[in-house]
C-alpha cells in the first residue's frame, strides 16, 4: 500500500474509535459528562498495537492525556497536539456517538471538534514510528481543553520540547496567532431597603447600569482602535449578569461578568487596570476580579517551526498554505507561553458545538501526510 492510504486507513479507523468513545466534558454538561480515561485509554491501546510506545497521565483526577513517543529518544523534541474532549450532545440531530461515513464525511460528536484532527496525530505516527526519526515526537492528546486546559497545561510542565503543531481545525490553513482572553467578574454594593423607601435604598444594579455603559463605550472608542495585523481589534462584551432579591427590594449587590479578548502583548494585569480605570471614570466604586485568564499566541512566520509545516503544506498539497490568525483561543498559547514555538494547521469540516457536526477525511489523511512531512523536515534540519 502506498503512504496514503495506509494514513487514509488509519486516520478512519482511528476517527470511528474517537467518535464511538463518549468524552463530553464534565465539566459543560455535567448530566451526560464523563472523564476522559475511556477514550485515553482507548488511544493508548489503538497507538500501541501500531508498535507506538504509548502510555496516559492524570492531569487531574480522573483526566487523563494519552501520550505517544516516536523516534530514537535522542535530539530534538516535536510534539503533535489535540484535545479529546468535547462539548455536549443536547440538541444533536445525529446520533452522537455513532460515526458515519458519508460521501467523503465523517458524522460524529467531536468529529470536527476535535478528533479527526486527533486521528490524523495517531496516522502519522503509525507510520513515524516504523521510521525512528533522529529525534522524538510526542503525540499529546489532552483533556479538559473545552473548560480549563488541565490536559494541555499538565503536559507542558511535564515535557520539555522544542517545538510543536496543534491541530485545531483550520481547512488547512496555517495559523499563525490567535487571541487571548481575560474573564472578569465585576461587583457593586447598594443599600437594601423596602422599594418604598427611595430615601434609605440605594440599587446596586442601578449603579451596575452606568459601569455597563462606560464599559460598552471604552469598547467602542479605545479597544477597536488597538489591532493587531492579522487578528484584528480587541474586544471586550458583557456576558452576564445578576442581581436584586425582590421586585420591591432595593438591590443590595449586581454581579457582572465580562470578557475581555486580548491581543499578542496584553496581560491580565493591564486588563484590570483598564477596567478599574473605566469604573473610576463613570463615578462608581466596584469590586474586580480575574476569573480565568489565557494567553494570547503568536509565532513568527520565519521560526523553524512555521518554515517547516509551510514547506511540508505545499510539498503535500502542492501549493503553500494560507497564512492566517484567528479569534477563538486555543491549546497553542500555553504551549508557546511554556517557551515551545507553536503553530496551527489542521483539517476541514463544519459543526463545532452545533447540531449536526463532519469532518472531511480527505483533509485528516492530508493533515496526517503534513505531520509526517513536518517531522521528517524538522529532524532534517537538525542534521
Amino acid at each position: 500500500m502506498h503512504e496514503q492510504d495506509i494514513l487514509q486507513a488509519n486516520a478512519l479507523d482511528a476517527l470511528q474509535l474517537l467518535i464511538r468513545t463518549p468524552s463530553v466534558n464534565p465539566a459543560l454538561a455535567p448530566e451526560e459528562g464523563c472523564s476522559e480515561a475511556a477514550i485515553a485509554a482507548a488511544v493508548r491501546d489503538w497507538l500501541g498495537a501500531r508498535g507506538v510506545r504509548s502510555w496516559t497521565e492524570d492531569a487531574g483526577p480522573e483526566r487523563p492525556n494519552a501520550v505517544g513517543e516516536a523516534g530514537r529518544g535522542d535530539g530534538r523534541t516535536l510534539v503533535f497536539c489535540a484535545h479529546l474532549d468535547t462539548v455536549g450532545t443536547a440538541g444533536m440531530a445525529i446520533p452522537p456517538f455513532e460515526p458515519r461515513l458519508e460521501g467523503r464525511r465523517v458524522y460524529g460528536r467531536g468529529s470536527y471538534d476535535m478528533k479527526g484532527s486527533a486521528a490524523a496525530i495517531m496516522a502519522a505516527m503509525a507510520v513515524l514510528t516504523s521510521e525512528a526519526p533522529s529525534g522524538r515526537v510526542l503525540a499529546a492528546l489532552v483533556a479538559d481543553e473545552e473548560y480549563a486546559s488541565l490536559g494541555a497545561q499538565d503536559f507542558v510542565r511535564r515535557h520539555p520540547a522544542d517545538a510543536c503543531v496543534l491541530t485545531e481545525p483550520s481547512e488547512g490553513r496555517l495559523v499563525l496567532a490567535h487571541k487571548g482572553f481575560v474573564w472578569v467578574e465585576i461587583t457593586t454594593r447598594g443599600r437594601a431597603a423596602h422599594g418604598s423607601r427611595w430615601d434609605l435604598g440605594v440599587s446596586a444594579i442601578a449603579r451596575m447600569g452606568r459601569i455597563i455603559s462606560a464599559l460598552e463605550q471604552f469598547d467602542r472608542a479605545q479597544l477597536r482602535s488597538r489591532t493587531h495585523s492579522m487578528l484584528g481589534p480587541a474586544s471586550q462584551h458583557c456576558a452576564r449578569i445578576s442581581g436584586g432579591s425582590g421586585l420591591s427590594t432595593y438591590a443590595e449587590t449586581c454581579v457582572l461578568q465580562v470578557e475581555r479578548r486580548t491581543l499578542p502583548g496584553e496581560t491580565s494585569a493591564a486588563v484590570l487596570r483598564e477596567v478599574a480605570e473605566v469604573i473610576e471614570r463613570a463615578g462608581e466604586e466596584a469590586e474586580i476580579r480575574s476569573l480565568l485568564e489565557r494567553p494570547p499566541l503568536t509565532c513568527d512566520r520565519e521560526a523553524e517551526i512555521a518554515i517547516t509545516v509551510r514547506e511540508a503544506a505545499t510539498a503535500v498539497t502542492g501549493s503553500a498554505p494560507e497564512e492566517i490568525g484567528v479569534g477563538y483561543w486555543m491549546d497553542a498559547a500555553l504551549f508557546a507561553a511554556a517557551g515551545i514555538p507553536t503553530v496551527n494547521y489542521g483539517p476541514a469540516g463544519a459543526g463545532a458545538h452545533e447540531a449536526v457536526e463532519w469532518v472531511d477525511l480527505d483533509s485528516v489523511t492530508r493533515c496526517a501526510q503534513v505531520l509526517v512531512e513536518t517531522a521528517r523536515g524538522f529532524f532534517r534540519r537538525t542534521t
